[in-house]
C-alpha cells in the first residue's frame, strides 16, 4: 500500500478556544498517538484531512509535522459535527515496523448474489471487520464476492482466510446473507426498537455490484 502525505502543524494549544479558532481558519485538530511516546496534538487543512475521511478505503498515512518529525500512522478514531458532518477531530495511530496493531477495515462488496436474483432480500450486517496485523499488511479493503450467494445462504467470519491478517470479529458472526422475505418481515417485527442490518433489493445489490 502506499503512503499517502499528510502536512500537518503541531499545536502548542489544546484549549476548547483554540481549536475554535483553527477550525473558523478551515484546519481540523488531531492527536497521534503511539505505544512509544507521548501524544501529540497537531492541525491539518481540512481539504487535505477530507478524502482520507470520505472514503471506503483504509490508507497508510505518513504524517510530516512541521517539526521536521515524519511518522507512519492510521486514522484511529474521527468525530464529525452532528449537524453539518463536518469533521471536527481526528485521532490518529502510529505504526511500528515489525509490531502488529488493531484497526477497522471496510469491506466491498462484489457481484450480484444469485439468491438476490431469486427474490431473496441482500443483507449486509458488517461494513467493516475488525483486524490485527503487521503495518506491511494493511489492506485498503477487504474484497468479498458474494455471486455465488444463493437464498438463505450466509458469509461468516469463520469463513475469511486472509493471508497476514487475523479477523477480531467473532467466528460465528454473519457479514453478510441472503435472506427470504418473509423471514425478514419477521425479523423486523420482533426487533422493533433495535438497530437492523441493511437490507438492499435486487435493483441495488446489481448497482452496488457495478
Amino acid at each position: 500500500m502506499e503512503k499517502v502525505v499528510l502536512k500537518a502543524g503541531v499545536r502548542k494549544s489544546i484549549s476548547k478556544s483554540a481549536r475554535s479558532e483553527l477550525r473558523k481558519a478551515g484546519k481540523i485538530p488531531g492527536v497521534y498517538y503511539s505505544k512509544h511516546g507521548s501524544p501529540i496534538p497537531f492541525d491539518v487543512l481540512e481539504k487535505e484531512i477530507n478524502p482520507l475521511v470520505y472514503t471506503t478505503e483504509t490508507h497508510l498515512i505518513s504524517l510530516q509535522l512541521d517539526t521536521k518529525e515524519e511518522l507512519d500512522c492510521v486514522i484511529k478514531d474521527i468525530q464529525f459535527d452532528p449537524i453539518t458532518d463536518r469533521v471536527i477531530h481526528l485521532d490518529l495511530l502510529g505504526l511500528t515496523s515489525g509490531e502488529t496493531f488493531q484497526l477497522e477495515v471496510p469491506v466491498q462488496f462484489h457481484g450480484s448474489p444469485v439468491g438476490v436474483k431469486e427474490g431473496g432480500l441482500l443483507q449486509i450486517l458488517l461494513h467493516k471487520l475488525e483486524i490485527e496485523c503487521l503495518p506491511k499488511d494493511i489492506p485498503q479493503r477487504i474484497d468479498i464476492n458474494i455471486q455465488g450467494l444463493k437464498l438463505g445462504a450466509a458469509i461468516h467470519v469463520k469463513d475469511m482466510n486472509l493471508e497476514g491478517l487475523t479477523i477480531l470479529n467473532p467466528e460465528d458472526a454473519v457479514i453478510v446473507t441472503v435472506a427470504h422475505p418473509k423471514a425478514e418481515k419477521e425479523a423486523t417485527a420482533t426487533t422493533e426498537g433495535a438497530a437492523e442490518p441493511e437490507v438492499i433489493g435486487k435493483d441495488k445489490a446489481e448497482k452496488e455490484a457495478d
